[in-house]
């Protein structure tokens, strides 16, 4: 999905999202304790846990949960143990899908998965399906109210930010991953807060969504998606033009 879809998508559910504030918490105390895991529990030293804990702090996440998922990651307390997990797959129309999951069960997660997808006339692809559909960046949406054009260049490109797109009422700003941390920090240190802000799936190619049965077929597979507890991250490369979504 574009940045303009995907700012539409998030207009659009932005009253479903807030409702899930409880699987914000946990998808975020995964992230930090698999990070914590993989490269310390110091922030100063351990930049991506540097940058979840702000998204933390923007999400008002309690400190106690942070530094519960901190330990648990360092092994300082007993915690599961979480595996990031890749799906592929297909929705109606030919919609490719990228799911991303963070779980302690991989059995239950890949089954929770299909079934969605088969419920609403999708299915899972196998891995590799959707290699040459989408490439990995960061990607960061930020509201045209919050900063103008030439503040946002100003802020980010030095920092390694590779592209600034402007959809109007907001820009999005895209990056290697290897540029991810430093960007974020040169927005935090602008007081520039981002709407959105991951490495994330962007798409390649995209398909065109010409009708609104189509589209709310689409954007409800990926609500019954979002709602499954494993799932961290739905991507997809529909093109949903604002008008025919809010049809």
């Amino acid at each position: 999905m574009s940045g303009h879809s995907k700012w539409a998508t998030t207009k659009r559910h932005k009253a479903v999202i807030d409702g899930k504030r409880g699987k914000v918490f946990s998808a975020l105390s995964k992230d930090i304790t698999l990070s914590a895991r993989a490269s310390g529990g110091d922030p100063e030293s351990n930049s991506r846990l540097r940058t979840l804990i702000l998204k933390a702090k923007e999400a008002n996440m309690p400190s106690d949960n942070v530094e519960r998922a901190i330990k648990k990651g360092t092994g300082e307390i007993p915690g599961v143990v979480y595996e990031e997990m890749v799906y592929e797959g297909f929705a109606h129309g030919g919609v490719g899908l990228i799911v991303e999951v963070t779980t302690d069960n991989k059995q239950r997660a890949v089954a929770e998965v299909r079934a969605v997808l088969t419920k609403h006339a999708g299915n899972l692809a196998s891995p590799g399906a959707l290699n040459f559909t989408f490439h990995r960046r960061g990607q960061f949406l930020i509201s045209a109210e919050k900063a103008t054009e030439d503040k946002l260049m100003e802020v980010v490109l030095d920092a390694g930010a590779e592209d600034i797109i402007s959809h109007g009422d907001h820009f999005e700003v895209l990056c290697p991953i290897n540029a991810y941390d430093a960007v974020s920090d040169a927005l935090a240190k602008a007081k520039i807060a981002p709407d959105t802000s991951e490495i994330a799936y962007i798409p390649v190619t995209t398909v065109p969504v010409k009708d609104a049965d189509s589209a709310r077929k689409i954007l409800n597979l990926i609500e019954q998606l979002d709602a499954i507890d494993d799932v961290k991250n739905v991507y997809n490369n529909a093109e949903i033009d604002e008008n025919v979504a809010a049809g």
